[in-house]
């Protein structure tokens, strides 16, 4: 399918043929007809892109605050490496859309194959022939209501939130500031609600176009005096003024707090600056909102992802009530749309909207997307493509060429462009082979950025592909156990980000699966992701203990940072909380240095407004051959110290690692220090590069998988005890264990 796409760190606007979205629990696989371009915001984010990385920086100067503090604790290659990561990442654009549902995904309710409906959102109802729209920015279009004009549906809800905002009803006298698409939309809006409504643009054009519209009257900026005409239609001052203007300048909001009345409200909905003008707003204790988006839940995780909807009686007017009342509105002729539209593209040629768009060689104001109705089936399918290298074919399987190990990856996100892949890439006898992404356009992009032979939206077409040898998953928390079987019950050998699961029901199907696997010659290698093991830093001071013939005492801080509420590593399906999807990390490492497993846990949190349970905690643990070990994970730090140090204590020595940058050890009174000045080196390289040695020389696991289970049902007892209040037993590897043999 075609889909048009940004790449924020090259500026380059594409038209991409890519396969169509994997279909989502709680989501609507969608072909649309009609998709509307938010000249505005549009334009915003491609003239952003278009920008140097030093007109990126000037742009958004509390972005770079945030990468010299991450410099000064991480160092400045890997700081480096992260930032032009998340900047190399394909944007997909658009987000109003309208069109026929394809097929409903699992718990959806009150939508079926064959739906007229109308989509919102970024990244979701984007410009593309398919997309997977969440359910709560899904509304059905009433027959009399034709899809070019439901393809407004986003724009008129952040219209309709706006006036919401204002609290504008009947008699109110309202300025609009700021007539483009949202102004006349704005404009209408008002009109219906029996407002009289004065449109105020630097547009003669657009001023005549919203008298046109409803307003009573309009005023051309720059000509004339504003004030006097303000005056005249609001002697007392305008109840509200609502911007809608796109500009850097703070001129909309001081004229609008000049216009206001006392006590009146000003809602900025528009791109403009906010430097409030104190002495006019102290004067007349004026009210300044900032409309977001077309209401309550278009940014809650929540109400996305999980299609949680609010009360009705609370909040009586979500997103999704506001895009259906968008929607009456245009049913019962409150608000046209149609006069609106000035240009009409098939998306074959969406570039040239772009071009209008960006050049301005002529008016324009709504320009739509058209799409072909003919019949497109959502097959997923993969998309493959020959890469060649110093002029020689490696990709294909019938090249000559046969690397040692064949990876196919599931998941494209951050952690893996940023780290896994140009990891993997550095080895020798490594080919990329296929990659899984529910976005095609993510797949796409990472594809032919690190040259894999295939891409598909289907996770299945690896475990086919009889040329894989090895499997990565690098999905959310909740989904690792479901691959990582899957995997298994296909013969490939399987990385997984950590957690391994994030239950005993998940631990129990991996040992299942591996159990059946096993049961007929040699088990597939099973990798977790807790690279801390790995560091050079650890395994200096491993030697350092090594010949010790007594237990340990070590102790971990973690300055974790700061989670919000509605963050997904607190979603109980998909994250499980950061005990069990990151504490882990230093269960492991404890494992690591003492040569044991933990026997009894205790662990206690610290109870306060805005932390989640697991964000906060204080862990003892006490191994099995007579160590101690705790652990301080804090959420509630300082962001600008470093993240983790780690304490040693035995047999007279002390050994340190501080934030995986430098490490020291000391012993009757030497001290000895290994560092690393440019970045730090938690072990992501060496971990891949054991496991691809291990996969090559057939070797068994690098790491037990027994050490794997304790370290989970380790996290799994953590959070009994906090449950509890009390010391909790590890559950034993015993042969009558549950998940043993």
């Amino acid at each position: 399918m075609k889909q048009v796409i940004q790449n924020y760190k090259t500026g380059e606007l594409q038209l991409v043929d890519v396969p169509p979205p994997a279909l989502k629990k709680g989501c609507l696989l969608i072909q649309n007809l009609f998709s509307l371009v938010s000249v505005g915001t549009e334009k915003n984010i491609l003239e952003m892109a278009k920008k140097s990385l030093l007109g990126k920086a000037m742009a958004r100067p509390d972005l770079v605050k945030k990468v010299i503090a991450m410099a000064q604790i991480e160092g400045i290659l890997e700081t480096y490496k992260a930032a032009m990561a998340r900047l190399d990442n394909p944007v997909p654009l658009g987000y109003s859309s309208a069109g026929v549902v394809l097929e409903a995904g699992a718990e959806v309710e009150g939508f079926s194959k064959g739906d007229r409906v109308a989509c919102a959102g970024s990244e979701f109802a984007s410009h593309a022939e398919i997309v997977c729209i969440p359910e709560n920015l899904c509304v059905k279009l009433p027959d009399d209501v034709d899809f070019e004009s439901g393809s407004f549906v986003a724009l008129g809800g952040i219209a309709l939130q706006a006036v919401r905002l204002a609290n504008s009803s009947l008699g109110d006298r309202v300025a609009v500031i700021g007539l483009g698409l949202l102004g006349q939309i704005t404009v209408q809006i008002l009109r219906s609600a029996g407002c009289h409504v004065f449109a105020i643009d630097i547009s003669e054009e657009k001023v005549k176009r919203s008298i046109a519209s409803g307003a009573e009257k309009g005023f051309v900026s720059g000509k004339g005096d504003i004030f006097s005409a303000a005056r005249d239609f609001a002697p007392q001052g305008f109840d509200s003024i609502i911007i809608m203007a796109a500009t850097e300048s703070n001129e909309p909001l001081e004229l609008a707090s000049e216009i206001a009345r006392e006590r009146a409200r000003i809602i900025a909905a528009g791109l403009v600056g906010l430097d409030i003008p104190r002495k006019v707003f102290f004067e007349k204790e004026l009210e300044l909102v900032v409309s977001r988006a077309w209401g309550p839940g278009v940014f809650d995780p929540l109400y996305i992802d999980k299609n949680r909807d609010y009360p009705y009686s609370y909040v009586r007017w979500t997103a999704k009530r506001n895009m259906e009342e968008f929607i009456a509105q245009i049913a019962s002729g409150g608000v046209s749309v149609r006069s609106l539209l000035s240009h009409r593209f098939s998306i074959d040629r969406a570039l040239e909207a772009y071009d209008l768009i960006l050049k301005g060689k002529e008016p324009f104001m709504g320009v739509v997307l058209e799409y072909p109705q003919k019949e497109i089936l959502p097959d997923r399918f993969k998309v493959t493509f020959i890469q060649k290298t110093a002029g020689k074919e490696i990709a294909s399987s019938s090249s000559p060429y046969k690397p040692s190990v064949n990876v196919g990856l599931i998941g494209a996100g951050l952690f893996a462009t940023g780290t896994v892949l140009p990891n993997l890439k550095s080895l020798k006898d490594v080919h990329l082979r296929g990659i899984a992404e529910a976005t095609g356009i993510k797949g796409q992009h990472t594809a032919k950025k690190f040259h894999f032979d295939y891409f598909t939206t289907d996770y299945k077409d690896l475990l086919k592909d009889e040329e894989v040898h090895l499997i990565f998953v690098l999905t959310r928390h909740g989904a690792h156990a479901h691959f990582v079987s899957e995997a298994l019950k296909a013969g490939k050998n399987v990385f997984t980000e950590k957690p391994l699961c994030i239950n005993e029901e998940q631990l129990q199907g991996i040992i299942t699966a591996y159990r059946a696997i096993s049961s007929g010659g040699p088990a597939p290698i099973v990798m977790v992701g807790f690279n801390r093991r790995f560091s050079p830093f650890s395994i200096w001071l491993k030697e350092k203990f090594r010949n010790l013939n007594e237990p340990l005492s070590i102790h971990c801080t973690v300055n974790a940072g700061f989670a919000a509420a509605n963050h997904w590593v607190h979603d109980p399906e998909d994250g499980a909380g950061r005990i069990i999807g990151e504490v882990c990390h230093f269960i492991d490492l404890i494992q690591y240095f003492t040569d044991s497993v933990a026997s009894t846990v205790y662990a206690e949190t610290l109870r306060c407004q805005g932390y989640k349970e697991s964000d906060n905690v204080s862990i003892s643990i006490k191994m099995a051959n007579g160590s101690i070990a705790s652990i301080l994970y804090v959420a509630s730090g300082d962001k600008r110290y470093p993240r983790e140090r780690v304490e040693i204590f035995g047999g007279g020595s002390v050994g340190v690692i501080e934030n995986f940058k430098k490490a020291l050890h000391m012993s009757g009174g030497r001290k000895k220090i290994l560092k690393n000045l440019l970045s730090v080196d938690r072990g992501h390289r060496k971990e891949i590069q054991v496991l691809i040695e291990a996969i090559k020389e057939k070797k068994t696991q690098p790491i037990p998988l027994e050490e794997y289970i304790s370290t989970t049902l380790t996290t799994f007892a953590v959070e009994k005890s906090l449950r509890e209040g009390a010391p909790f037993p590890v559950r034993g590897l015993a042969e009558d264990s549950p998940v043993q043999k």
